[in-house]
Formats: structure tokens, C-alpha cells, sequence
């Protein structure tokens, strides 16, 4: 027993001094894995006995448990010592090698050093290998480019020495491939100017361009003297050899090579042409472009191979001709100002614009280096004035022409305007007899409108506009694009400003004087014709010419109101972007729009007076005397009877304008169901089956409302949401007030509730309406 005694107390010394952190423990579970409860981190001694020892019988084998105990803490120490003797002999066997290591380390550190050692000797062997071939290497560099110096200044001083002998034998082809040989040559040379030797050959090569560039002037001038004729023997070989010569020597050559040839085959145009000489007038312009187109022919035939082809000779005549030509022109003009007419002008711009359009065509307009596009055109539209030529000089386009997709004017190259800015200046004629043509035009559209009592035969088509209004914007169309083509400035802007006032005329003079007066209602329907379902009088009404008229006038307005914003927009393109902010034709589109709006009022006090006197016999039929409720009362067969006759004509003619048919049926029941709601009130006395027949007949018309945008028509469209809210609201109310007349005035107060109920948003004043109609 003192032994036991000995080993608890020795297992309870080791339990106070062995504590072991919880990350200890995890790691040894995570290693060791066990279910046994000793060797959980929270064992509980006391749970452990009454685990083993559950009941006071189980103590019998007390001795037997703790002999199983002993054993394992026997079994215990045998294996802590195993491993205690284990991890003394590993630490041995750990520092033996490490020792081990240590000394191969050594090892190796002494091996690398020899092997370094051992590089360096090779590298410096290898340095001294090489140092002979390097030398050799830069030896070979210098003596190459030795030769290869020598051997350009071998060719320079020969190229030299024949350049001047070439020179003054005029041998110009064998100088051209010569000279920028020694051209090419003397660039090796720049680094050596500083050698005198080089530097006079350098004087030398200047001497010979200088010479050069002195006598090929000399015999350009020879062969074409400023003044007299041309050598009638035409360029020779020498000449054209001379051309690829000047190529070559400074810009200055070429370019006075170029202008004394241009000069001495313009000179007979300055002579033949002059301002004392009758063919130099704008009526005989079109000699002036036949004799360049002449001459353009013959220097082609005769001189076209002389020249090199990149120096564009032809086109750089053609246009110092445009230059002088316009010189001559205007020089001319300024002169005999009173003289120009508007015909005269118009035949001097079309033969001038058909020029340039010409040599827009023939030439790539390359030699302009200052020259850039203007605008671009924009994309294809079905704008009326998208032109299909831009040089269209004719206004026989037609109306069909607005459905078709019009290509993009081509974008403008400077040939265009290159003498016909001369005329601008005078462009006031052009512009003061557009505004007296379109006077007349104005005057005969009026006089037109006036001698007929219906419009032209066009009109007899759904949807269709005056002729007249066609004719006067293609006339703009035609009068924008010649006007355009010669100015873009403040003579475009003065025309602008023409097309204006006309626009006004016509939306004033053409439009809206022709519309036919608001017709006065005749003597109305009696309450017995009404009754008998026979309308024995007629109300003042439009005729079918001049419902049509309406019609075609407002879709006339509706054409001219687009149309004026396609004619705004173009003008803006048209015009310089400074001028731009005074191209506003909002004035002229309001106009239009105020038309349309009267040809919509008018149509709509023409139905709206139709059913007066059916609204008027309603108000004076005994309703108070109603037995009982039938079928729809007279009036209302009446008011049906002229939306039936009515309707579907405006809708046939504003077919093309649907929009503003919608317009039209809104208008008319924003003013028929205020005015039938001020008809219900003023029938009165009203008993409850009066009241019954008015609901009936309120809701007749209500449901007739609905339908009339496609009233009498073979395809039935739904009535647009915005007209069907209006007639649903209007004639709802309509019902209320009668359902209201409809409820016992016993008692007050119900009544009263009632009326709150279904006319919450009346007034005062209509309860009062709404008393009176109710019998007494």
C-alpha cells in the first residue's frame, strides 16, 4: 500500500507541474487521434470512477480496476522511456551531421574558389586572343570606308568635270541622271566640308545648278518668247530633256519655267478678249471657255509629252485661266453695271457654272495646296431641296420627285465658284427679279383661287394639296440651287429673306383669304318636324366643294409647314455659318400651323352648328310630360344623322393627314359635349321617365362619340386614347347630372348624398341647375 501511496502522490505532483496550452492539445488530437477519456484535455476524475463504478456493487472488483490501471501506467513508462532513449540518440545522430555539412560546405567553397580562379586566368587569356582581332576588325572599318570615300570623290570630281562639260553642250538628258548622281554623291561629303579640297567641289556643283537653272530659263524663253508668236516648230527633245533638268535643280526654276509658258500661251486670250473688244461681254462668255477648251486640246496634242506629268501643266492653264477670266469679268462688270439684266447674268452664270463643272470633271484639282472641302453634304433624306444634280439648272423636277431617296451632293472641289464669284457682286439683280417673279406667281396663284369656285381638279383626291403650293416651293428649289452655286453669303441671306415675305404672302393671301366663311345657322328645327323624324328646313352648312376646299387647304398648310423647315434646314447648310443664326423661318411654320388650326375650326363649327337645332329642340320638348322611356329621341337621330353625313367625308380628305383628323375629333367633342351638358340643364321641368329618356339618349350619343373616328368607315380602327378619355369624362358627367335628376328628392338629405356621390367636383351653381330641372 505504500508503494500505491508513493505513485499517486507522484501522478498528482506531475498533474500540478504538466499544463498544457489548448493549441497543444488540438495539434495532439489532430496527431493522435483517440477516444479513450483519458486523454481528453477536460478529464473529470470524479465522472471517471462513477463511469467505472456506477452502483456500490460494482466496488466488489475495486481491485481488479486499479490492478488494470497500474498496468497501463506501467506500459506508460516504458514507452516514455523508449522515447525519451530515442530522442537522446537523435540528437546525436543531429549533430554528427551537422558536423557532416558542415565540413562538405567547406569543401565546396574551396572547390568554386578554384573554379573562379580558373575563369579568370581563361578570360584574361581570351582578352589577349582577341585584342589582335579587334585591331584587325577596326583596321578593316577604316580602310573600307577609306575606299569607298575615295572612291565618291573619285565619282564626285569626274561626275564634276562632265556636269560642265555636259553643261555648255545643252546635252540636258545626260545632265538630268548626271546631276543627281553627284547630287546624291556630294551628301557623303557634308561631314567634310571643312576639307578645301571638297568644299570647291561643293562651290562647283553650285556653280553648275546655278548655270543650269540661268540657261534653261534662257531657252524657254527663246523657244517662247513673251512677246510675238509661238515657234512654229513646236517643243523639241532639248526642252523636254530641259523639264526633267529643272525637276531636279531648285523650286524656283520649275516654277518660272511654268509661269512663262502659261504666261506666253495665255497671251493671244488677253489680247483677243480685252475689255474694248465686243466678244468680251457676258452675252458672249461661253467664247471665252471654247477658246480654253481649244487650247487645252492643242497643248495636249502638242505639248503633253514636253512637260513631266506631275506637273499638271494642263490644269495649272485651265486655272490661271479661271483667274484672269475672272479678273476680266469682274474688271468689266464694274464697268458696265447699268447694262447687266437678270437674263444676261443668269446666261453668263450657266455657261460659267457649266465650265467649272467641267473642270471639276477633267481635273483633280491637286495643284490647290491651299485648298480644303467646305462642307460635307449630309446624308440621303426625301428633303424636297436634297438636290439630285447639284448643277441642275432647270426646275422640271416633280412632286414625286418627294418620295424618292436623294443621293449627297458630291462634296464641293475648288473648281466650283473659281470664276463664278465674280458675279456675286451682282447677284441684287437676281435676287430683285426672283422677288418680282415671285410677285407674279403670288398674283396668279390669288387670281387662280379667285376665278374658281372650287380648287383645281387634284383636290378631288383625298388628302391632296393646291397645285400652287408645289409650284412655288419647286421654284424655290430651283432659285436656292442657282443662287447657291455663286453665293453662299449675304446674297443668299437677301434671297432668304425673299422667301420669306412669300411664304407669308401665300399662307395669308393664297391660304387663308380662300377659306369659306363660318356658315349661319337658319332658321332652325321645330319641335313637331323633330317629333315627326322630317327635317323640313335646312341649316347653312358647307358645301361638298368647300368641305374639300378646307380640307385641301390644310393639308396644303400641313405640306408647307414641313417643307419651310426642309427650306430652313438647307438654307443653314447652304449659307456661311457665320450667316447662319439669321436663317429662322419659325414665323413663317407658325403661319402654316395657324391655318391648320383654323381649317380644323372651321370643320368643326360646321358639325358643331349642324346640331344646334337638334340640340335646341331638345331643350324644348315637354319632358315633364314623359310617360314612357322608347327608343332614341329625334334629336338625337338628328345629331347622328349630321355626324354620319360629315365624318367620314373629313376623314376621306384628311386621309393623308390622319393626325390631324384626330385633332379634329378631339376639338369637336372638347365643344359638342359642354354644350349638350349646358342643353340638359336647360331642360326642365324634368320627371324621373324624362330623366330615363334623356340617360337613354346620352348614352346613344356617348356610344355614337366613341365609334366617330371610324364612324362609317369599312375598317374600324381603335378610337385613339387621348379622344376616348375626353368623350368617356365629358359624357359621364352627362349621365351623373341625369341620375342625380333621377333620385326622390325625399328625403333632403339623401338627395343631397346622392348628389355628393356622383357629382363630387360640381359647384354650388350646379346643384342649383340640377334643382330646377326636377318637376316640381
Amino acid at each position: 500500500m505504500e508503494e500505491e501511496d508513493v505513485d499517486l502522490t507522484m501522478d498528482d505532483d506531475m498533474n500540478e507541474l504538466l499544463h498544457i496550452s489548448p493549441d497543444v492539445e488540438q495539434a495532439m488530437e489532430e496527431v493522435f487521434p483517440s477516444q479513450d477519456p483519458l486523454d481528453k484535455p477536460d478529464f473529470n476524475v470524479v465522472e471517471y470512477i462513477n463511469t467505472l463504478f456506477p452502483t456500490e456493487q460494482s466496488l466488489s472488483n475495486i481491485d481488479e480496476v486499479v490492478s488494470k490501471i497500474r498496468l497501463k501506467i506501467r506500459h506508460l513508462d516504458d514507452e516514455i522511456r523508449m522515447v525519451v532513449r530515442g530522442q537522446s540518440n537523435v540528437g546525436q545522430d543531429g549533430r554528427q551531421a551537422l558536423e557532416e555539412a558542415q565540413q562538405s560546405i567547406q569543401e565546396l567553397f574551396t572547390k568554386i574558389r578554384d573554379i573562379k580562379e580558373k575563369a579568370e586566368k581563361s578570360e584574361q587569356m581570351v582578352k589577349e586572343i582577341t585584342r589582335d582581332i579587334k585591331q584587325l576588325d577596326h583596321a578593316k572599318r577604316h580602310l573600307t570606308t577609306s575606299i569607298t570615300t575615295l572612291n565618291h570623290l573619285h565619282m564626285l570630281v569626274g561626275g564634276v568635270d562632265s556636269l560642265e562639260s555636259l553643261v555648255r553642250r545643252r546635252q540636258y538628258g545626260e545632265v538630268a541622271n548626271l546631276l543627281q548622281c553627284v547630287l546624291n554623291v556630294l551628301e557623303h561629303f557634308q561631314r567634310y566640308m571643312g576639307i578645301p579640297h571638297i568644299r570647291q567641289l561643293s562651290e562647283r556643283v553650285r556653280a553648275v545648278q546655278t548655270e543650269l537653272g540661268q540657261q534653261i530659263l534662257e531657252d524657254f524663253e527663246e523657244a517662247f518668247p513673251s512677246q510675238g508668236a509661238k515657234r512654229p516648230t513646236g517643243p523639241t527633245t532639248v526642252l523636254q530633256d530641259a523639264c526633267l533638268v529643272a525637276n531636279i535643280l531648285e523650286h524656283r526654276i520649275k516654277q518660272e519655267v511654268i509661269k512663262k509658258f502659261i504666261r506666253q500661251h495665255l497671251s493671244e486670250y488677253l489680247v483677243l478678249f480685252q475689255e474694248n473688244q465686243d466678244v468680251a461681254w457676258l452675252d458672249k462668255v461661253d467664247r471665252r471657255y471654247t477658246w480654253i477648251k481649244r487650247q487645252l486640246g492643242e497643248y495636249e496634242d502638242k505639248y503633253g509629252r514636253m512637260f513631266p506629268a506631275e506637273w499638271l501643266m494642263a490644269e495649272r492653264i485651265a486655272v490661271e485661266f479661271c483667274h484672269k477670266t475672272r479678273g476680266e469679268l469682274s474688271s468689266i462688270m464694274r464697268a458696265r453695271t447699268s447694262e447687266i439684266e437678270v437674263k444676261l447674268l443668269l446666261f453668263a452664270i450657266q455657261r460659267t457654272t457649266a465650265f467649272e463643272n467641267l473642270l471639276t470633271r477633267r481635273f483633280t484639282g491637286s495643284t490647290f495646296t491651299d485648298w480644303l472641302p467646305k462642307k460635307a453634304e449630309a446624308a440621303s433624306s426625301t428633303n424636297l431641296f436634297e438636290e439630285n444634280d447639284a448643277n441642275s439648272e432647270s426646275g422640271s423636277e416633280k412632286d414625286g420627285d418627294l418620295d424618292k431617296v436623294q443621293k449627297p451632293k458630291a462634296t464641293e472641289t475648288p473648281f466650283q465658284g473659281i470664276i463664278s464669284k465674280c458675279f456675286e457682286p451682282h447677284l441684287s439683280v437676281y435676287v430683285e427679279s426672283q422677288d418680282r417673279n415671285l410677285a407674279e406667281l403670288l398674283e396668279r396663284f390669288a387670281a387662280d383661287m379667285k376665278a374658281q369656285c372650287r380648287p383645281k381638279a387634284s383636290l378631288d383626291e383625298a388628302g391632296a394639296v393646291l397645285p400652287s403650293c408645289a409650284d412655288l416651293f419647286m421654284y424655290y428649289k430651283k432659285c436656292l440651287v442657282q443662287c447657291s452655286q455663286l453665293s453662299t453669303g449675304e446674297s443668299l441671306l437677301a434671297l432668304a429673306k425673299v422667301f420669306q415675305k412669300y411664304l407669308q404672302e401665300y399662307s395669308q393671301k393664297i391660304l387663308a383669304a380662300n377659306l369659306p366663311k363660318v356658315p349661319s345657322s337658319g332658321g332652325g328645327l321645330t319641335i313637331v318636324s323633330l317629333l315627326k323624324e322630317k327635317d323640313s328646313l335646312e341649316v347653312t352648312r358647307f358645301t361638298m366643294d368647300e368641305l374639300r376646299l378646307i380640307c385641301g387647304t390644310l393639308s396644303t398648310a400641313e405640306y408647307c409647314l414641313a417643307t419651310t423647315q426642309q427650306l430652313e434646314e438647307k438654307l443653314k447648310e447652304k449659307v456661311d455659318d457665320n450667316l447662319m443664326e439669321q436663317i429662322n423661318l419659325a414665323a413663317e411654320m407658325d403661319m402654316f400651323g395657324m391655318v391648320i388650326s383654323s381649317c380644323i375650326q372651321l370643320l368643326v363649327q360646321d358639325l358643331d352648328s349642324a346640331c344646334d337645332p337638334a340640340l335646341t329642340a331638345m331643350t324644348k320638348m315637354p319632358w315633364q310630360n314623359v310617360e314612357h322611356v322608347g327608343d332614341q329621341s329625334p334629336y338625337v337621330t338628328s345629331i347622328i344623322s349630321h355626324i354620319k353625313q360629315n365624318v367620314p367625308v373629313v376623314r376621306d380628305y384628311l386621309a393623308s393627314a390622319r393626325k390631324y383628323f384626330t385633332q379634329f375629333c378631339i376639338k369637336f367633342a372638347n365643344s359638342f359635349i359642354p354644350k349638350f351638358i349646358n342643353h340638359v340643364f336647360k331642360c326642365k321641368p324634368v320627371s324621373t321617365v324624362g330623366a330615363e329618356q334623356l340617360l337613354l339618349d346620352t348614352h346613344s350619343l356617348k356610344t355614337v362619340l366613341q365609334d366617330l373616328p371610324s364612324i362609317g368607315s369599312d375598317v374600324v380602327r381603335k378610337a385613339p386614347a387621348s379622344y376616348t378619355k375626353i368623350v368617356v369624362k365629358g359624357m359621364t358627367r352627362a349621365e351623373m347630372i341625369l341620375k342625380v335628376v333621377m333620385s326622390p328628392q325625399d328625403p333632403p338629405q339623401g338627395f343631397v348624398d346622392n348628389y355628393i356621390k356622383l357629382l363630387s367636383d360640381s359647384s354650388p351653381d350646379t346643384f342649383q341647375k340640377v334643382l330646377d330641372m326636377k318637376a316640381g
